[in-house]
């Protein structure tokens, strides 16, 4: 799959490099338009199978990642695979969890640890990373 995301489409985060990641809350309806080439799912309990392929990492809400090191993993490979693919990111709400990770997202496309927050708010929802320590995440995220 080579076509991307529709930039002006709802929840489209576009990262400094170009890469465009679609963020999204699991609770509502899923968007009209192109399904994802890759997901990742952020979420204390595995989700329900899909159409396309995903990764889920075990990430209870308002909270941290179960396992850093794999969070670290499966976020290099999501930003890896926006350059050529529909990559979708997503929580329950679409706020915390989704914000932090799509933060981090942005360290890896060479945003500063300590602005990637107030990016990811900026360009992708003002509510986005909800909690101190999930701000803190972000700022100690070492790729």
């Amino acid at each position: 799959m080579n076509d991307g995301w529709d930039p002006g489409a709802p929840g489209i985060l576009r990262l400094p490099s170009g890469r465009l990641v679609r963020g999204r809350g699991l609770r509502r309806p899923l968007p009209e338009g192109p399904e994802p080439g890759f997901a990742l799912y952020l979420l204390g309990r595995e989700p329900a199978p899909a159409d396309w392929e995903f990764r889920w990492l075990r990430w209870p809400d308002f909270r941290l990642p179960a396992d850093r090191r794999a969070c670290a993993a499966a976020l290099r490979e999501a930003w890896e695979r926006a350059g050529r693919e529909r990559v979708e990111v997503a929580c329950g709400g679409g706020y915390g969890r989704t914000g932090t990770a799509l933060a981090c997202l942005a360290v890896l496309d060479g945003v500063p640890a300590r602005e990637a927050v107030g990016y990811v708010r900026e360009h992708y929802a003002r509510r986005a990373v909800e909690t101190p320590w999930q701000r803190r995440f972000v700022t100690r995220f070492n790729p």
